[in-house]
């Protein structure tokens, strides 16, 4: 299932305000801590809000940690269980992390699991001093209260930015971010699945429903590893959103021969039909002055022609 992004973030409305309330109150019973939240994805680590600046412990709000180097990454989130470190410098099973830790100058810690109600784990409610220090039952608790109630948030804010049926991001988000985000400059994939109705109508909905899952699995590994997102528009129809306003149409040709890749074999069995993908690719210039509805039409016109060279390709959309 796809991670809440920093993209996605930006646009839940009132994010910043309820972060700062939910800082402020695991703050009323930890008043000597420094209390941050954090958010992870496959291999990052994202602090998110900070309770407030403290130059004494060098975490910055918007700094990007390697997984493998951050202490959260030792939770146990498969159980929501909080991790407790009182005294740092003490725990052997913290020596591969002993050079972070000493230049960000922390020595106790507490994390908690905030995690949505399907399982997803978004990320991390902390609360960390310079010294050692004793962390009560009751504190404890409390933040796992409080990381509970931010999560009832972002569950809300979640359902109304993601497709129900896969979990990417719906046409709601793709008009939000394209609105507020244009001048950034990208490129747009529009992707039509080739044969999709024959796997409904002979399959049924629910091998339909299958395969449309698969895609979206695909599709989020495969932005995972750029700068963008993916979207399911409706039907087997998704679009892919790439963030770089300095990518070259080499480069684009390689991600659209990876996405024909990648859709070209299933893991659901298709005896006796064909499934592929087929793929519409328009450019929009940094500064603001293109639309969305525009950029798509151009895709999508690409994707048209695509389709009539005989499907399971690619067409750029004229400059």
């Amino acid at each position: 299932m796809p991670v809440i992004s920093v993209n996605e973030m930006q646009i839940y409305k009132n994010f910043d305000e309820i972060a700062r309330d939910i800082l402020a109150m695991a703050k009323e019973f930890l008043p000597d801590r420094l209390i941050y939240i954090t958010s992870i994805t496959k291999n990052k680590q994202i602090i998110v809000k900070l309770s407030e600046s403290n130059p004494s412990i060098h975490i910055n709000e918007g700094m990007v940690i390697n997984l493998n180097d951050t202490v959260c990454n030792k939770i146990d989130f498969a159980n929501n269980a909080p991790l407790i470190f009182e005294d740092m410098s003490k725990e052997t099973e913290l020596d591969d992390l002993r050079q972070a830790l000493i230049g960000a100058n922390i020595n106790s810690y507490l994390g908690v699991p905030i995690t949505l109600s399907n399982g997803e784990t978004f990320g991390t409610l902390c609360a960390v001093h310079t010294h050692a220090a004793m962390m009560t039952q009751k504190s404890t608790l409390m933040l796992q209260r409080i990381a509970k109630m931010f999560s009832y948030y972002l569950d809300l804010e979640r359902l109304a930015y993601r497709d129900s049926l896969t979990g990417l991001y719906n046409r709601q988000f793709l008009y939000k971010y394209f609105e507020e985000n244009v001048a950034s400059g990208g490129a747009l994939f529009f992707l039509d699945l080739d044969g999709f109705k024959s796997i409904n109508d002979n399959y049924g909905h629910e091998s339909g429903d299958l395969v449309l899952k698969e895609v979206a699995v695909k599709l989020e590994d495969f932005v995972q590893q750029q700068d963008g997102f993916a979207v399911r528009l409706g039907g087997d129809e998704f679009v892919i959103n790439l963030i770089n306003n300095r990518i070259g149409q080499e480069e684009l040709s390689k991600h659209a021969e990876n996405l024909l890749s990648r859709l070209s074999s299933w893991e659901i069995p298709l005896e006796g039909f064909y499934l592929s993908v087929s793929i519409g690719i328009a450019l929009y210039a940094p500064g603001g002055s293109s639309r969305l509805k525009a950029v798509l039409k151009s895709a999508d016109n690409a994707l048209y022609f695509a389709k009539a060279k005989g499907k399971n390709t690619y067409q750029f959309a004229p400059s």
